[in-house]
């Protein structure tokens, strides 16, 4: 059985899952507020490696043994999208704080069912968007904070990739486990980064189109993931949305797996009335003593965003602090999501409740 480490002034932590979950492990190693006290993956040889690494002392293959330990404060999800409500609703009636990966769940319905899990708990809940912990975001959103954009009322954002379906034929491209393709899987990512720069508006309607032109083919696989001979593919392989949001603000979204582009390319546009800005790399446009003027502003490097999320959720953990990014963020991009599918599959606008 696991010791308490909350007694050293750290909290206790537990990781499920190691792929990405490997990155939240290099965060909390980090941190001066956590302890790592098990991990969790379904292959041992992974939690071995993992263990002998960090130094972690326990190590199982069934998530629920790793609820049941009574030195964990708090958990990191890091599995298969159509695993996140199960595993982090069974946290929460466990009593642990909960950070979850992206997409936070499958439906707008399960993503409900995790939020009302937390408040019932009294636990926080973080749905990880690493790229809000980016240094050049953080410093775009003191910027935006300060005024210096004024009001943002058109963005366009894309995630596009020449050749990067992942792991094709495993959970990845089978929609039943990941709830689709590169909407859900990298659009989710710069969707989340644009609105939070914006201020978290809330969606009216969406407008969105899919197409699978390569993965069905067997064209445009990338290096991501873990291939599955046998194995299907039925999501889409590039996705595009119109959105509208509250105070008439709008956004447009792309993404792609697979494409016949230049090359790969992740990037955010904000247009407000007192300046614009870009992302990948940083620029602000603005007007200044009558003339345009170009801005680089220089960015701190913190170590990169997966690290600083992570050490962020220990941080409000562990000192009760207020989390950047909640679980009721993640379950608003559920929602704009499912209904882009939605408007895919009938052709029309659909308007978000």
């Amino acid at each position: 059985m696991a010791k308490s480490k909350s007694k050293n002034g750290k909290i206790g932590v537990g990781v499920i899952g190691l792929g990405i979950g490997k990155l939240h492990l290099q965060g909390y190693s980090q941190s001066p507020n956590a302890e790592i006290v098990a991990v969790c993956d379904l292959i041992e040889e992974k939690t071995k490696k993992a263990a002998a690494q960090y130094g972690i002392e326990n190590t199982c293959t069934d998530y629920r043994e790793l609820l049941a330990m009574p030195g964990i404060d708090a958990v990191s999800v890091c599995v298969p999208n159509h695993l996140h409500a199960e595993m982090t609703i069974a946290a929460f009636e466990a009593g642990k704080h909960v950070i979850c990966e992206k997409p936070l769940a499958m439906s707008p319905k399960e993503g409900e069912a995790m939020v009302a899990a937390s408040k019932k708990a009294g636990k926080l809940f973080m749905t990880a968007f690493n790229n809000r912990f980016r240094g050049d975001t953080q410093t775009l959103k003191r910027f935006i904070q300060d005024g210096e954009l004024g009001e943002i009322y058109f963005a366009k954002t894309g995630w596009i990739r020449r050749k990067g379906i992942p792991g094709f034929g495993s959970w990845f491209t089978t929609k039943s486990k990941s709830g689709g393709g590169p909407l859900i899987d990298i659009g989710v990512h710069v969707l989340d980064l644009t609105l939070w720069l914006m201020g978290n508006p809330k969606a009216i309607s969406v407008t969105g189109s899919t197409y699978a032109m390569f993965g069905p083919k067997g064209e445009g696989q990338g290096t991501w993931g873990t291939a599955e001979a046998g194995g299907g593919f039925d999501v889409e392989d590039l996705a595009t949305a119109f959105i509208r949001l509250q105070g008439g603000a709008t956004l447009l979204l792309e993404a792609s797996w697979a494409s016949h582009i230049k090359g790969d390319a992740i990037y955010t546009n904000l247009m407000g009335t007192k300046g614009g800005a870009e992302l990948d790399p940083l620029r602000i446009y603005k007007d200044m003593e009558g003339a345009p003027v170009d801005i680089t502003p220089a960015c701190p490097d913190q170590g990169g965003g997966h690290l600083m999320e992570v050490m962020h959720f220990a941080d409000c953990v562990a000192n009760k602090k207020a989390l950047i990014s909640t679980g009721e963020h993640g379950l608003e991009i559920i929602r704009i999501l499912d209904g882009i599918y939605k408007s895919a599959k009938t052709g029309k606008e659909v308007v978000l409740k």
